[in-house]
């Protein structure tokens, strides 16, 4: 009875069962060996008048403790999750879409990122990209190469989705679900030339949200290599998709 008792219980609830046992049988022991009534009953209440500290250690402290290593260990899984999308999908993509604006030679030197930019320059950069509204060109060649590129790497995007370590991190989120719509906008026409122009501007819109949203967030991991990982960062400096001819050969 006992055994199918803990059999169907989990491992919590029997360690608080084999715990309690023992809180009560221990200080039976002691009262049945010392015959001591007083004195287990002076330690029992001393020990009760600590218990809310006890609580409170473990709850503020401990507990935090433990949560700040928690966040810190999916925030480094997020990171490799965010490193392994913008090698695979993002730098391209930035690549592409950077090549409709027409405000091209400032936005190059808005996102100039090199092995010296510090904080002030990323929030710099940051907020021209939450506030950036370039103006896109037509070009329906570039956006043919552009659909097809998206549709090729749809399945990893997908993917990404359903990693479970993206459900706290709701602005990468947001990104992926404006390339996944972006993707399907493009795919969902047979042909990319001669669309009215209310669908052109409306296909400007999506890229540009989708553009935006790509270039907030890789600020965001290129500041993140800067501080805890320099060497990815010196290679991601020389990949930079905004340079007009990026090499990574490192020059003298």
């Amino acid at each position: 009875m006992f055994k199918r008792l803990l059999s169907n219980m989990s491992w919590k609830q029997s360690v608080a069962l084999v715990t309690a046992g023992f809180a009560l049988t221990l200080p039976l022991m002691h009262l049945l060996i010392f015959r001591d009534g007083y004195n287990l009953g002076f330690y029992w209440a001393l020990d009760l008048c600590f218990v809310p500290v006890q609580v409170l250690v473990v709850t503020l402290i401990v507990e935090n403790v433990l949560g700040e290593r928690e966040r810190a260990a999916k925030f480094h899984k997020l990171n490799m999750v965010i490193g392994a999308f913008f090698s695979e999908v993002g730098g391209e993509a930035i690549r592409r879409i950077n090549e409709f604006c027409g405000d091209l030679g400032e936005v190059r030197a808005r996102f100039a990122v090199d092995m010296h930019w510090g904080r002030e320059q990323y929030q710099e950069a940051l907020a021209f990209a939450r506030g950036n509204s370039c103006t896109l060109d037509h070009d329906e060649t570039r956006l043919e190469e552009l659909k097809h590129f998206l549709l090729e790497k749809r399945h990893f995007v997908l993917g990404l989705l359903q990693n479970p370590n993206l459900l706290e991190h709701d602005s990468f989120t947001d990104l992926l679900w404006a390339l996944c719509h972006l993707t399907e906008e493009l795919a969902a026409r047979p042909g990319l030339t001669g669309l009215p122009q209310t669908d052109v501007e409306h296909l400007k819109g999506d890229m540009r949200r989708a553009f935006n949203l790509l270039v907030v967030e890789w600020l965001a991991y290129m500041e993140h290599l800067k501080r805890s990982y320099p060497y990815i960062y010196s290679l991601q400096v020389r990949q930079n998709p905004f340079k007009q001819d990026p090499n990574v050969v490192v020059q003298g």
